[in-house]
């Protein structure tokens, strides 16, 4: 059973940082990739970043040059540094990972709240 526990949400003034991290009940070694998502109120989830079992990044226009993605595999963490903070990230940000096999297997955390002040 994988489980997902999101921390590091909080409320921040704008133009502030937050480091959200993704913990892992399993060795994240056995996933493809890894990333965030995030659900601001009547919105849809969208990608906010993401990261490969190879290494290679994504991330969403929105916050390119803000936000940073990585891990720690001796952690079984996976980690969102979230700078420069404006009004509108403010959301529910939800951790993924997943598989690709026969079938894919996505496994989500339950949000961590960030909430920017103006």
């Amino acid at each position: 059973q994988v489980q997902l526990e999101e921390s590091g949400g909080g409320l921040v003034q704008a133009g502030g940082s937050l480091r959200l991290s993704c913990a892992a009940s399993v060795s994240i070694f056995s996933f493809n990739s890894m990333g965030w998502y995030r659900q601001a109120p009547g919105k849809q989830r969208e990608l906010v970043a993401a990261i490969t079992d190879g290494g290679i990044t994504n991330y969403a226009d929105f916050v390119k040059g803000r936000f940073t993605i990585s891990r720690t595999y001796a952690k079984n963490t996976v980690y969102l540094q979230t700078n420069s903070l404006k009004s509108e990230d403010t959301a529910v940000y939800y951790c993924n990972m997943r598989r690709l096999g026969i079938f894919r297997e996505d496994y989500w955390g339950q949000g961590t709240q960030v909430t920017v002040s103006s």
